[in-house]
């Protein structure tokens, strides 16, 4: 029985610590893993009083399935995630159940608990790391209503994807839901083949129909943490911030970048706070996720902003409001590859 014991207790630590280092190394988030840290050190620290005992117990030479070589592959980061949460989840099952003899001393409920917290850091993780693959870098290209004037929206996002963009968002301030949905899908149809992950601003009723790859929304809209508990756990989910407060908020609630701005003064919006550079450099510094400048931002002063700490420039006016969109956006991504 106690070789059981101990046989559960080395697949649950090994299964936790490596969901600790997914949260640590991959997904740069100090809060969950610090989350499993706290966990893995709880559940085994319940087992120091027989450790002698389980030790002897232990005859990894005799397990017969000691070297199978069942499930040895993994197709991607997120199955491998899975595969563990589900190690840990059945060792602490059976865990459970022993703890309840007797003559074994442990807390079942400890191993109960344990289990139903797994499960949702589970989703957690699995999302983040679905999300992490529609990477947040390089060139936004924010594809605005009032500011295309009479140029057609999907023609000029397929330029925008020619000339290097490298996320597109849909920005619509003039027209109803159901003109809106017909732009919104046909941009995601558009983005699909060349991986170009589309983003819908403010509306989550057009980011689900449309099937957009995420959502971005700001300070006045739907709150974040309510967002992301209706998102499916592969969207993107970005917040619009002025400050490192609304910065640290964002992160906290389960924002996957924060936009920053305005950085320059500009003309795609009224009634703008222009924070600079300043600003930037502090979010910076107390946020791990990507961070996306706004606002007055165009071909010479991109690399600036990006050397400043930002990962990704969202660009409106320097792009839509030139003839050929194709070459103004490749003007603006071939500074942001100059080194």
């Amino acid at each position: 029985m106690f070789r059981l014991i101990d046989a559960n207790l080395n697949r649950l630590s090994e299964g936790l610590r490596l969901l600790e280092d997914v949260a640590r190394f991959i997904l740069n988030d100090a809060a969950l893993s610090s989350r499993l840290k706290a966990l893995r050190h709880d559940l085994l620290s319940n087992t120091k009083s027989f450790q002698k005992t389980i030790l002897s117990a232990r005859d990894s030479e005799g397990d017969v399935t000691a070297f199978s070589t069942e499930s040895m592959s993994r197709s991607d980061a997120n199955d491998v995630v899975t595969a563990n949460a589900r190690r840990v989840t059945e060792s602490l099952r059976v865990l459970e159940e022993f703890a309840k003899l007797p003559d074994i001393g442990l807390d079942p409920m400890k191993f109960k608990r344990a289990r139903f917290a797994i499960y949702e850091i589970e989703k957690e993780l699995s999302g983040k790391v679905s999300r992490r693959g529609k990477r947040i870098a390089g060139l936004y290209v924010i594809i605005d209503r009032e500011a295309l004037g009479r140029k057609d929206e999907i023609d000029a996002c397929r330029q925008a994807i020619r000339g290097g963009a490298n996320i597109i968002q849909l920005r619509d301030k003039l027209e109803n839901k159901s003109r809106m949905l017909n732009s919104a899908m046909k941009l995601q149809e558009a983005c699909a083949p060349s991986g170009v992950p589309f983003i819908m601003n403010d509306s989550l009723d057009i980011a689900l129909a449309s099937g957009a790859d995420g959502l971005h929304l700001g300070q006045d809209d739907l709150p974040v943490s309510a967002a992301r508990h209706l998102l499916p756990i592969d969207k993107l989910l970005g917040c619009s911030t002025t400050t490192v407060k609304e910065a640290l908020k964002a992160e906290a609630d389960g924002a996957d970048y924060i936009a920053i701005g305005s950085i320059y003064p500009t003309k795609s919006k009224s009634d703008i706070t222009v924070v600079g550079l300043g600003r930037l450099r502090e979010i910076r510094e107390a946020v791990s996720l990507p961070i996306v400048a706004i606002g007055g931002i165009n071909a010479d002063n991109a690399r600036t902003v990006i050397n400043a700490g930002a990962d990704a420039i969202a660009v409106i006016s320097a792009i839509l409001e030139n003839d050929d969109v194709e070459r103004a956006t490749r003007k603006i991504a071939e500074r942001l590859e100059a080194r």
